[in-house]
């Protein structure tokens, strides 16, 4: 039987997964592979980390919507938020809305994203996570 905590988890999960799907779907469209490759190198950083970040948040949200062993794909996303934090939005203080986007959006998502990693995959998920208590239960 499905408890209240498992579906909080579900719309968490979706959530985070529509987030990182269309973040990683703006790099690809909007800014292109090779835009995203020139803003990675202008950080400082190699320009296959533009793609791969790219890739990561796609197949990620994906993997999230699904429900694809979401704990520990929101696991691995953190390094990628605290990144952001220091690579990109940190100098531009704390207000997302600020010039350059500050770093109170990325600092939402590491939270929800340990959040997810507590809580475990949720109701409806394909893949549970070996480590979550609810894949014994059906969704």
């Amino acid at each position: 039987m499905n408890t209240n905590a498992q579906y909080a988890a579900t719309v968490l999960r979706l959530s985070l997964g529509i987030m990182y799907l269309a973040h990683g779907l703006l790099k690809l469209i909007v800014f292109t592979p090779e835009g995203t490759s020139g803003f990675f190198v202008s950080l400082g950083l190699p320009a296959f980390f533009g793609p791969l970040t790219m890739a990561v948040e796609i197949g990620a949200g994906i993997a999230l919507i699904l429900g694809i062993f979401s704990r520990w794909i929101a696991a691995a996303l953190i390094p990628v938020l605290f990144g952001s934090i220091v690579l990109v939005h940190g100098a531009s203080g704390w207000l997302f809305s600020n010039q350059g986007g500050g770093w109170e959006y990325p600092a939402f998502l590491i939270a929800a994203s340990v959040a997810q990693f507590l809580l475990g995959d949720g109701a409806f998920a394909l893949k549970r996570s070996k480590s979550d208590g609810t894949a014994a239960q059906t969704a």
